[in-house]
This record gives C-alpha cells, sequence and structure tokens, in this order.
C-alpha cells in the first residue's frame, strides 16, 4: 500500500475509532447502565457522572499499562532470570555479574560525567542565549536558529558531528573541520579526536549540550519575560548595573524553571544512547548505562544483564521524576 494512503487510513480508523469509543460508551452509560428516567433518576445521573471520567480515561489507562507497566514488570522479571538456564530464577546473580564487569563500571563513570557536564553547560548556554535574545531586534532570527537542533534527531545530529569530527590523512584535504582548524593553526598531524580518552567524551557531549541549548532558552526565555518589570526597575533606580540586575534579580525570581530545565536534561542525560552509538559504539572508554544495556540485551544475548542495567537505569531516574512532579504540582497550588 502506499505509504501516504496508509497513513491517511491509521489517521481514520485512529480518530473514528476514538469518536465512535466515546460516542457509544456514553450512550451505554446514559441509556444501559444508569439512564436517567424514572424514581431512581437523580442517583443514575450521580452514579454515570462518577463513572464517566473513568471510562473516558480507560483507552489510555489500559495503553500506559500495556506500553509501560507490562515492560517494567518484565524486564524486573528478566534482571532475575538466566536464559542460559531456560528462565531459571537465580535471585541477584546477574547484578552481582554486572557489578563485577568493569565496562558497568565505566558507562557508571562515564554516566556521572555526563551528568556534572551537560546540564550544566546546557541551562547556562540556554540562560545566557534567553537572556542576549530579548535584548536585541533579532531576537526572534536567533531563537529560531538556536531551537533549530533540537528538530534533529540524536543521530542526525551525531552523524553531523562525525563529519566535523573526521579525520583524513594528511596528503588529503579535510573534510572535518575541527582538523581542518588544527591543521591550519600549525598542527602537525591530523587527530582522530574520538579515540582520545576522556577528552572523546568531551566531544560527546558537546553534542547534546548543542541540542538541548535550545529546549533551555525556550523554556527560560518565557520564565525571563514572566518577570515583573516593577522589579527590575526598582533594582535600576537603586543604581543596579546590568549584572547585579540578572544575577541577583532575575536568577532567583526564575530559580524553579532553572532547576525544572535542569532535571529535564539530566533525565534525558541518564537515557542517552544514541549520540554515543552512532559515532563511537561505546569504544574508547566512551561506554555509557545505556549503551552498555544494549550490547548485553542485543549483542551478547544476556537478557538477564541487560535488564538488570535496565533496571539501573530506572531507579537513577526515578527520583528525578518524582521530585520535578512534585514541584509542579506544588508550583500548580
Amino acid at each position: 500500500m502506499n505509504p501516504a494512503l496508509q497513513g491517511l487510513l491509521t489517521i481514520i480508523i485512529g480518530v473514528g475509532g476514538c469518536v465512535s469509543y466515546f460516542y457509544l460508551s456514553n450512550q451505554f452509560l446514559d441509556k444501559v447502565l444508569y439512564p436517567p428516567t424514572g424514581e431512581n433518576a437523580g442517583r443514575n445521573i450521580n452514579r454515570a457522572n462518577t463513572l464517566r471520567p473513568w471510562l473516558f480515561l480507560a483507552p489510555a489507562i489500559c495503553a500506559l499499562g500495556i506500553y509501560l507497566a507490562y515492560p517494567v514488570i518484565e524486564t524486573l522479571r528478566l534482571s532475575v532470570t538466566d536464559r542460559a538456564q531456560d528462565g531459571a530464577f537465580v535471585g541477584g546473580a546477574n547484578y552481582a555479574r554486572m557489578f563485577d564487569d568493569d565496562k558497568f563500571w565505566e558507562a557508571v563513570q562515564n554516566n556521572f560525567l555526563w551528568l556534572l557536564v551537560v546540564p550544566a553547560l546546557s541551562t547556562a548556554f540556554g540562560l545566557l542565549a534567553a537572556q542576549l535574545t530579548d535584548r536585541i531586534s533579532w531576537g526572534p532570527i536567533a531563537k529560531a536558529f538556536i531551537f533549530m537542533p533540537m528538530a534533529i534527531s540524536f543521530v542526525g545530529a551525531a552523524v553531523i558531528f562525525r563529519l566535523i569530527y573526521d579525520m583524513r590523512p594528511i596528503d588529503q584535504n579535510q573534510i572535518g573541520i575541527l582538523n581542518a582548524l588544527y591543521l591550519h593553526f600549525g598542527g602537525d598531524a591530523p587527530i582522530v579526536w574520538l579515540t582520545i580518552p576522556f577528552w572523546n567524551n568531551l566531544f560527546l557531549m558537546i553534542v547534546l549540550v548543542w541540542i538541548q541549548t535550545g529546549f533551555a532558552m525556550v523554556i527560560l526565555s518565557a520564565a525571563l519575560r514572566g518577570i515583573p518589570e516593577e522589579t527590575v526597575e526598582a533594582a535600576i533606580i537603586d543604581g543596579a548595573n546590568p549584572f547585579q540586575i540578572f544575577f541577583k534579580i532575575k536568577i532567583p525570581q526564575i530559580s524553579g524553571t532553572i532547576v525544572v530545565v535542569w532535571t529535564t536534561i539530566t533525565i534525558v542525560v541518564l537515557k542517552v544512547f544514541d549520540i554515543v552509538f552512532a559515532m563511537t559504539n561505546g569504544q574508547w572508554e566512551t561506554q555509557v548505562l545505556a549503551n552498555y544495556m544494549y550490547d548485553k540485551l542485543f549483542r551478547a544475548n544476556d537478557w538477564g544483564g541487560g535488564s538488570a542495567a535496565a533496571m539501573i537505569i530506572m531507579l537513577m531516574v526515578t527520583p528525578i521524576l518524582i521530585w520535578n512532579i512534585h514541584n509542579a504540582r506544588k508550583e500548580m497550588k
């Protein structure tokens, strides 16, 4: 079938199915289950109104159960079984084996390095871009260019930066801009940047910072625009300079938004996989937890070890999610 036609049919069936479900469920509730007639009409109306929201939420709850809750439970089950023993229960053996693996600790170390660098730089650059673009006439155009990397997939961004870091023999023209600049400014020979331990992790982090800066800028720009003008005007009258206004007036008022942006990027960092997979595949000491999980699960065919790594990632992400939800609810009150 033609892909365009297939997409159109999917939309028609999906939208039609949703409309039909809500219409028929309302009819069943009001006409069959709790008809608003007779001596119990008032009670039936109350019962129907109590049940109606759950009836509407049922498809979403079922979808979440199938696509979210079930995979978590199944992953937990697989993490305490051994495929080599026909799925026999082995308790914490997979976790113990994982904790004895040097590659796992390399991944943990690199993940913490990513956590220290990427959220801090992305938030700082996003805040700087938000402040500066609000002060220039062509700010919307600048924001569009800064936000543009958010429209690129992580794999696409990784391919772009692989070309930037590319190395060709010294007798050939360098297509990688980094090596071209390095040789132009007196370098002896082109360098394979992604094979340099420690620094190659930073080169990978630059890709995610480049992508996430636009996200941080948009959120923080909205927060800056929400600052009451009276506070800024009062600071100017008191003789505060632009730096004092920014650091002592504006930042304290948007600190909650800064924390939300920081933690949101932190969650992205904890799950980072595409960039590492596409650029180094975890080689040269660039392994991260998500890539380690992929290697165990799909390359080594070790579902116990891969599922154990997945549970570790989930345990690291969950507290941040709970904290974010708690803060969001507190701000809504």
